[in-house]
């Protein structure tokens, strides 16, 4: 096989080649509604403040009902359930284009509609996350599809935000929701064309709080997904924000417009990406955490750069290395995560991994909206950024206890062998 067809093997499962190509498309539309809707916010308001509070409403419904979703998604069919969230996002989108097209849309409607949108995802992402799985005909290509999951966001990433600054430039927000809307046709699409095994429910013999109890238990006894949890919900907490400043960057700071905006938010993406794709070539989750733990404090450290940035040119330096490290962390979690965790319980486990990607990160919105308004922003990404490292020094002290978890989970799944064989063959070749 060779390097790129080892890079993109998730693709030879047919489903999951349906998905990857709907879902690429629709996402670009994702990322056009994220930059509109934040530059719509603060052209309306000039406010920080605001800007956090619809940021807030878009991603607190995951803090609070993702753990109870994630038990329905464990019981209910998760190709059903992804038609429904997807049909249901695409609604929402209409509804925001059709008000901004109109010139009636208000600041209280936006945050209702984004809180709609959050209800969806509570439900939507432990879902799709768990679908991974079935979408994949070969267990051992399971890791690639989570970085491709990964490269296809943040190609989406470097396309939506650029395409959707200059379409708000150019003709205004409205556009750029009812492309969104329009987009989120490709993935029902490749959902609806999928040939899935008939969903057998299994038998509920326990209450919904009975099943939420088990899971919440399997999550807080077990070392690794616990501190992965935990550090990942550090990072959304205070890093993750940094995205909802970017529209007073980009006006205030770097004194530019919705182009500017677009290319900050692009030039994050071309470093997600980056991250990605060197996920995606990698052979085993071997040394993921330590890459955490790197990337983590590299995620802190670009941000602190950034919040000094002046000058355009060193914001589109700087930006890559946040945008790459931020990737690596999360999707080295999700990873770890995916190849650990038991299959009747991994819609929970997914639906924990999104109450602590999607979950705090309203809060820390809300709070770095607040900060920015109080101390300024730049200020506020350089402490963001801080306690960022802060939380890299505190995952690497739990390394060894996750690596002495990990190791006996890998022997029984065959990862050690598997590396110890491919080490092997690479040593072979190169003595050839």
């Amino acid at each position: 096989m060779t390097n790129l067809g080892f890079a993109i093997r998730a693709l030879r499962s047919r489903n999951y080649r349906l998905f990857f190509s709907g879902q690429s498309i629709s996402l670009i539309g994702t990322w056009m509604t994220r930059v509109a809707t934040s530059w719509l916010v603060y052209r309306l308001t000039g406010s920080s403040v605001l800007l956090g509070i619809s940021s807030f409403a878009g991603q607190i419904p995951a803090f609070f009902l993702a753990p109870l979703a994630g038990v329905w998604v464990d019981r209910w069919d998760r190709h059903r359930t992804l038609v429904f969230t997807q049909t249901l996002s695409m609604v929402q989108s209409f509804a925001l284009a059709i008000l901004a097209l109109a010139h009636v849309i208000t600041v209280p409607e936006i945050i209702v509609l984004a809180f709609a949108q959050g209800l969806i995802n509570a439900f939507d992402m432990p879902a799709r996350q768990s679908f991974v799985v079935q979408m994949v005909e070969h267990r051992e290509d399971l890791s690639n599809a989570i970085a491709l999951n990964s490269s296809m966001v943040n190609v989406a990433r470097l396309i939506g935000p650029a395409l959707g600054g200059m379409i708000i430039a150019a003709v205004g927000e409205g556009y750029c929701f009812l492309f969104d809307g329009i987009s989120y046709l490709a993935v029902i699409l490749s959902l609806l064309l999928m040939h899935v095994a008939p969903h057998v429910p299994r038998k509920i013999e326990r209450r919904v709080l009975a099943e939420l109890n088990e899971g919440w238990r399997y999550v807080v006894e077990s070392i690794a997904i616990r501190s992965i949890l935990l550090q990942l919900g550090v990072i959304s907490l205070a890093g993750m924000p940094y995205a909802v400043l970017m529209p007073i960057m980009a006006s205030k700071v770097l004194h530019g417009g919705a182009h500017t905006l677009g290319f900050l938010m692009a030039a994050t993406g071309v470093g997600a990406l980056g991250g990605a794709a060197s996920l995606a070539m990698r052979r085993s989750v071997l040394g993921l955490g330590r890459r955490i733990v790197y990337c983590s404090a590299a995620f802190g450290v670009s941000l602190i750069v950034f919040s000094q940035a002046r000058w355009l040119w060193l914001a589109l330096v700087v930006l890559p290395i946040a945008g790459f490290s931020m990737m690596q962390q999360m999707a080295a979690s999700n990873t770890i995560l995916q190849t650990i965790v038991e299959d009747e319980k991994r819609g929970r486990v997914m639906s924990f991994y999104a109450m602590a990607f999607q979950g705090m990160a309203p809060f820390g919105s809300l709070i770095a909206g607040a900060l920015a308004a109080r101390i300024g922003t730049p200020e506020t990404l350089a402490a963001s950024g801080a306690v960022c490292i802060a939380g890299a020094l505190w995952f690497s002290r739990q390394l060894p206890g996750i690596r002495q978890l990990l190791r006996p989970i890998y022997q029984r799944l065959g990862i050690l062998p598997e590396v110890a064989l491919g080490l092997q063959h690479a040593s072979a070749e190169s003595q050839s």
